[in-house]
C-alpha cells in the first residue's frame, strides 16, 4: 500500500492565489473558455483554431514555428492543429518556390471569413472580463503586462547569448 505523505510547510504555507504567475495563468485559462464558447457556438471551431485563422490571416504568422512561438507550444501540437484546420478546408500549406524547406501557411476563404469574425469575439470576451474596470485601469493592466512580455524577451535574449558565449568556450 502506498503512503500518502502530508505536504510539507513549503507546499502548505505557499499562497498560490497571491502568486502573479498563477493568476495570468488562470485568467489565461477563462479567456480561452469563454472565446471557446463562443466559437464553439458560433463557428463551430475551438479558440485556439480561431486564434490560428486570425494570426495566419492577418499575417502576423505565416509559418508553423511562428505559431508555435507565439502560443508558445511545441512544433508537433502545431502540426496537429494546421492538420485539423486543413482537413476542415479552413488553411492550406504552400510550399516556397524559392525554399523547398519552407511552408507558408494560408487561409481558405472559408478560414477567412472565421478570422474576420474572430476580433469581435475577442473583443466582446475582454468587455465582459474587464466589467468595471475604468479606462485608466485597463491602460495600466496592458502597460503592465507589455512589461512582463518585454521582460520575457529580454530574458530570452540573455539566455541566447549566454548560450552562444557558452558554446565558444566549450
Amino acid at each position: 500500500m502506498t503512503e500518502i505523505v502530508p505536504p510539507s510547510s513549503a507546499i502548505g504555507d505557499y499562497e498560490l492565489g497571491e502568486n502573479v504567475g498563477y493568476l495570468v495563468g488562470r485568467v489565461t485559462s477563462a479567456l480561452t473558455h469563454l472565446v471557446t464558447q463562443r466559437t464553439l457556438a458560433e463557428l463551430d471551431i475551438t479558440a485556439t483554431q480561431g486564434r490560428t485563422l486570425y494570426m495566419v490571416a492577418s499575417g502576423r504568422c505565416v509559418l508553423a514555428v511562428e505559431l508555435a512561438r507565439e502560443f508558445g507550444t511545441d512544433a508537433s501540437a502545431v502540426t496537429r492543429l494546421i492538420d485539423r484546420l486543413a482537413q476542415r478546408e479552413l488553411l492550406t500549406r504552400e510550399r516556397s518556390t524559392t525554399d523547398r524547406r519552407v511552408v507558408r501557411l494560408a487561409v481558405t476563404p472559408d478560414g477567412q471569413a472565421i478570422a474576420a469574425r474572430m476580433p469581435a469575439i475577442f473583443n466582446d470576451v475582454l468587455d465582459r472580463m474587464l466589467s468595471g474596470f475604468t479606462p485608466e485601469e485597463v491602460g495600466f493592466l496592458k502597460n503592465m503586462l507589455r512589461r512582463l512580455l518585454a521582460n520575457h524577451a529580454q530574458s530570452i535574449e540573455i539566455n541566447h547569448v549566454t548560450a552562444t558565449n557558452f558554446d565558444r568556450n566549450s
